[in-house]
């Protein structure tokens, strides 16, 4: 069985490999590393950490910004600032990475996975409504799961891939409710929802900068809100919640989660690019719409009306009778061809490391798992790179077929 191609650890790529995707660095990115260097702001304060934020906050619409180690450990402030607690309940998506359900697992609550919609994958809020109308009751001021007895405490919708989530149905159940809304947009920004930044619409949000982030400080996360209470506390809680740091007081639990000035600076230098990086992203998707539309057996990601994607990772579907072999197939053919590609997520309610038995059947999430692989994307992918997946994706479209055609 050929498996993707594999370099040492640190080793750059092949010549003539295509990575899935990676980061870019075109900007300041040097010269404001340095400037943290000459200057010995390097730990978790300094100039750059605040510009950060402010950049970030005024990208999310909101007006606070808190910067964190990653994107998980803002979830996991954020859950607990919202007030979610030991055996509640937090309503997620199950087609996603796992960090989500590990941040509600953080404290002590339990993820109820929400499956996806079909046509642009994400959590789907009619499944949403479903579940909170009929498998939940109210007992006083609670929402509980019939099924478990759990308190509901929050809903935690991810916007997957770069495109958003269809929030107005979720926020409007939600107020129903009581329910807060953590917006997981760590693959979203750059990205809107009728016209409004992503992580900026529900109650707070959160954004990752990993390595394979549309902008990247190696790591990193942040935190937005538009409440001032909020936005304090979880600047406490990530600074390991220090009531008096002279004397080294503290009065609650915290964690050693602020970004680093250094990181921080990586991540300005960043956010002066996204634009052009959306930009870019938008016009690889767009190479790939015009070149693989008439491929039988490949469907294309859809962008809806009241969405603007940034198409962060660009993901098709694969039917294998249409088109000759299956996704896990053709993601051997491609890294035979020195192409990477990969699949999506596990989803979550099948994962062992996770209790699904509240949460409701997710059947189009398994579907989507089953016939999704993602093409190589990023910002930097030339046009010659992207032609070859183009070519090697035409040229292995029907093959199998063909070949057992008697």
């Amino acid at each position: 069985m050929i498996q993707p191609e594999k370099s040492a650890p640190g080793a750059p790529p092949a010549a003539d490999f295509i990575p899935l995707i990676v980061p870019e660095f075109r900007g300041r990115e040097w010269q404001y590393v340095k400037e943290c260097l000459d200057t010995n702001w390097v730990s978790s304060v300094g100039p750059s950490v605040d510009r950060f934020e402010k950049l970030a906050a005024d990208r999310a619409g909101t007006r606070y910004a808190v910067a964190t180690v990653n994107g998980t450990a803002a979830l996991h402030v954020a859950l607990m600032i919202a007030g979610v607690g030991r055996d509640d309940e937090v309503l997620v998506s199950t087609l996603t990475f796992i960090a989500p359900a590990n941040a509600v697992r953080y404290v002590g609550a339990w993820p109820v996975f929400i499956d996806a919609e079909p046509r642009f994958w994400q959590m789907d809020p009619e499944r949403v409504a479903d579940f909170l109308d009929r498998d939940c009751r109210r007992d006083g001021a609670a929402l509980r799961n019939r099924r478990t007895g759990r308190r509901v405490a929050a809903i935690l919708p991810v916007h997957i891939l770069g495109h958003p989530v269809d929030l107005d149905p979720i926020l409007q159940v939600a107020e129903k409710y009581g329910l807060p809304v953590i917006e997981d947009a760590t693959e979203g920004l750059g990205a809107k929802y009728r016209g409004r930044s992503l992580g900026g619409i529900g109650h707070a949000g959160c954004f990752s900068f990993n390595g394979n982030k549309i902008i990247t400080t190696g790591g990193g996360g942040m935190y937005v809100t538009d409440n001032p209470d909020w936005a304090e506390r979880a600047r406490y809680l990530t600074t390991q919640a220090k009531d008096d740091p002279i004397e080294y007081v503290h009065h609650a639990v915290g964690y050693n989660y602020r970004l680093t000035n250094v990181l921080a600076a990586l991540g300005c230098a960043q956010m002066e690019q996204l634009d052009a990086y959306v930009e870019s992203k938008r016009r690889i998707a767009g190479r790939y719409r015009s070149a693989l539309a008439a491929v039988p057996g490949i469907r294309l990601p859809e962008e809806a009306g009241w969405a603007f994607s940034t198409f962060w990772m660009y993901t098709v579907l694969v039917d294998e009778a249409a088109f000759g072999m299956n996704s896990r197939q053709l993601l051997r053919a491609l890294a035979a061809q020195k192409i990477q590609t990969r699949p999506l997520w596990q989803p979550l309610h099948r994962s062992q490391a996770h209790d699904a038995t509240g949460s409701p059947p997710c059947t189009q999430a398994e579907l989507l798992h089953q016939c999704a692989i993602s093409l190589p994307c990023s910002v930097g992918l030339t046009p010659e790179a992207q032609s070859k997946v183009v070519e090697t994706l035409k040229g292995l479209a029907g093959r199998r077929s063909s070949q057992t055609a008697p």
